[in-house]
């Protein structure tokens, strides 16, 4: 059949919730608009087996399968997943059960884009945003043109795979908030994710977010984004969503037009997303509760200024304890996310951040034991000149940098006598998880521990 796509989240891993696919959702949405007559489904993974999608493969019978996948592991150094393998068994059923063209894309392979399509071998594969790329790819494949100079695609020719640069992106963007998807994933994570902009213009040692997105900023539709709002409040009772943006304090003047609109729209909508603990004052954090701000995930990652001079953070502890008050007159949940153990860590900087955790008051910590290294990042080239990898090592298999000047075996111990809430990623959550379930309570559950 002509003109038929299936597009894959293969994506399980569920901790501390699932995650809605809204990157194939937003694909989804701009096919469909771009190409009215082609015919568009998508399956996810957490909602159907293989055995499901074998079928329903050979049912359908599309002409081309897209299929995003997500991360590459678990990012946790104590308790390691690899998810891999289970990637070749997926594109391995489909070749069995089609002779569809596989197009793959999502954030692990806008990392890994040449070894993954070296493990795969789909026909072909799409770094960053997909949209217009695959809507482009279609149209060359149907009318037997030239592909290769499409942005952001990666194709193999003479045994070369070539994976060409990307230069221009979009901006007005509509997801396509799939029905299934939503009861599922509102039912299990109390949650939805939406996005208001993409890109990130930070250098942090370690962090793929330029790689997977490109380090220019581009804000999204805004009144987009408040019409989702409303259909997903009216249609599904969807009160609490979170911005998935790298960091949403990014364009503040954005930001205000955002939020002023959803306070015009008087849709009554809570939400949260991920911060920077700096370019923040009263005045814009007030304006953002009065819109439905509910919670705020910091990416602090040490309360050290040692520490986020070697990580290339853009702030200063001073900014974090500013942040950290201004929430807690404000009344806005937070947590601050950190590092510890990544490079450049000592038993110095370390116990610097422990004894600053005391002066954050009302605060949730969770900290993440060394810093999974990815290519292409500074990190990378640190490791490879102290001898923690080889400079021929793919990085697929995760590798972690953690410092050899710490003791991480008093790290815990260091943390529980702070008398603060740490959560470490081994602490178990499942009785905070299952009383939010039983309660049927939407949005965050980790503010119940404070």
């Amino acid at each position: 059949m002509k003109n038929t796509v299936l597009l894959i989240s293969a994506n399980t891993y569920k901790d501390p919730y699932p995650v809605f696919p809204i990157g194939l959702s937003y694909i989804m949405a701009y096919l469909q608009e771009k190409k009215p007559e082609i015919q568009v489904k998508l399956m996810d993974l957490n909602l159907n087996p293989l055995e499901e999608i074998e079928n329903f493969i050979k049912d359908f019978n599309p002409s081309y399968i897209g299929i995003s996948f997500r991360n590459i592991d678990n990012q946790d150094s104590h308790i390691k997943f690899d998810f891999v393998s289970d990637y070749i068994k997926l594109v391995q059923l489909i070749r069995a059960s089609s002779k569809s063209k596989i197009i793959i894309g999502g954030a692990a392979f806008s990392v890994y884009a040449e070894d993954l399509f070296n493990l795969l071998k789909p026909d072909f594969g799409i770094t960053g945003e997909g949209e217009e790329s695959l809507y482009q790819l279609i149209n060359c494949l149907e009318n037997s043109r030239d592909y290769r100079q499409i942005p952001g695609l990666v194709y193999e020719e003479n045994q070369i795979i070539t994976v060409n640069p990307r230069s221009q992106f979009l901006k007005n963007l509509k997801p396509d908030f799939n029905n299934d998807l939503i009861d599922y994933y509102w039912n299990e994570s109390g949650i939805l994710n939406i996005q208001t902009k993409r890109g990130c213009p930070y250098d942090c040692i370690y962090c793929t977010y330029p790689l997977i997105e490109g380090t220019k900023v581009r804000n999204l539709n805004a009144d987009f984004i408040v019409e989702t709002l409303q259909r997903l409040k009216i249609e599904k009772k969807i009160n609490y969503v979170f911005f998935t943006d790298s960091v949403f304090n990014i364009n503040n003047d954005f930001n205000v037009e955002l939020a002023e609109k959803i306070i015009n729209s008087k849709i009554n909508i809570r939400w949260g997303a991920y911060f920077s603990p700096h370019n923040l004052d009263k005045e814009l954090l007030s304006l953002f509760k009065k819109s439905g701000l509910k919670h705020i995930e910091f990416g602090t990652e040490s309360i050290s200024n040692t520490q986020l001079a070697n990580y290339s953070k853009h702030f200063k502890v001073e900014d974090i304890f500013n942040i950290s008050d201004l929430c807690n007159e404000l009344g806005i949940y937070y947590a601050h996310f950190l590092i510890l153990g990544g490079y450049g860590e000592t038993n110095e900087t370390l116990k610097e951040t422990f004894e600053n955790s005391k002066k954050i008051v009302n605060a949730v910590f969770f900290p993440y034991i060394g810093m999974r290294i990815y290519p292409r990042t500074k990190l990378q080239e640190y490791a490879i000149r102290d001898g923690i990898i080889s400079k021929d090592d793919n990085l697929i298999k995760p590798q972690y940098y953690i410092s050899k000047n710490v003791d991480l075996s008093k790290m815990k111990e260091m943390a529980k006598s702070t008398g603060k809430n740490w959560i470490f990623p081994d602490d178990d959550m499942s009785e905070i998880n299952e009383m939010m379930r039983i309660k049927n309570k939407k949005g965050l559950t980790w503010h119940l521990i404070r």
